[in-house]
């Protein structure tokens, strides 16, 4: 025997790698039959006494056809694995085990900061349980829009350019949201001319106007579409009132 075929001898392992595995095998050789049928007919072939030679060669209706050798190794390494495996008398599993799937962990609220003030804490609890509950943060852009529809026709005649105006909409809806995840009786409609004049509102907690400016500090710095100077402070101030507006807007203070 060649040194070639010593090496290929000891290259060929009987072994089953599992129904997919040997599935496309016998799809890529021509076989019309899949796992499953491969074993019953295994199994059958084997109480009866016959040998494996009787049961391959009827695994296929016509000459199968390999479109390679390595493909040819393997199917056979599979089939005689599989029958080594009924020739013992051992189970047989066609059907893989899959892992279990993580179960969800719904989001949690954070904690209301009713009667008092929001943290920090709170502000970054909040942002983060408005960005993992969608069906949360889309009950609340819907109150959003409902309950401050006057509010967002002021931001509407407003005159900002569409990136300004899409920066300050979102903004002022996430700081809303926050307010009505902290503060249980609500908040009621805020009036449009608070857009339009100075407030002598008491100060807003600086947790909020943080997170507002941080917030419009990113949007100046966007590598997409950055906010000029003078649309960043026209937002700004519009941000500005608008939370103030909305704090001084709790109900039942």
């Amino acid at each position: 025997m060649s040194r070639s075929s010593k090496d290929r001898s000891a290259d060929f392992q009987r072994q089953f790698e599992g129904a997919q595995t040997l599935d496309g095998l016998l799809d890529l050789s021509g076989s019309a039959l899949d796992s499953a049928q491969v074993l019953e007919r295994m199994r059958a072939a084997h109480a009866e006494g016959r040998p494996h030679s009787d049961v391959i060669p009827d695994l296929f209706e016509e000459e199968p056809r390999f479109p390679s050798p390595d493909i040819a190794r393997r199917l056979y390494q599979n089939l005689l694995g599989l029958w080594d495996l009924v020739e013992e008398g051992r189970p047989v599993r066609l059907e893989e085990e899959r892992p279990a799937r993580p179960k969800k962990v719904k989001p949690v609220p954070p904690a209301a900061f009713h009667p008092g003030e929001p943290s920090g804490e709170f502000v970054e609890a909040a942002w983060r349980y408005l960005e993992d509950d969608e069906k949360s943060r889309t009950r609340l852009l819907h109150a959003f829009e409902n309950r401050q529809d006057a509010m967002l026709g002021a931001l509407d005649a407003a005159g900002l350019a569409d990136e300004g105006y899409g920066v300050a909409r979102h903004l002022l809806f996430e700081l809303y949201a926050m307010l009505e995840l902290g503060w249980p009786p609500g908040i009621a409609s805020v009036h449009p001319a608070a857009l339009e004049t100075e407030t002598t509102a008491p100060p807003v907690p600086s947790a909020l106007r943080q997170y507002a400016d941080e917030a419009l500090f990113e949007a100046e710095q966007d590598e997409e579409q950055p906010l000029s100077s003078q649309e960043l402070e026209a937002v700004r101030t519009l941000v500005q009132r608008g939370l103030a507006a909305l704090w001084s807007a709790r109900k039942g203070r």
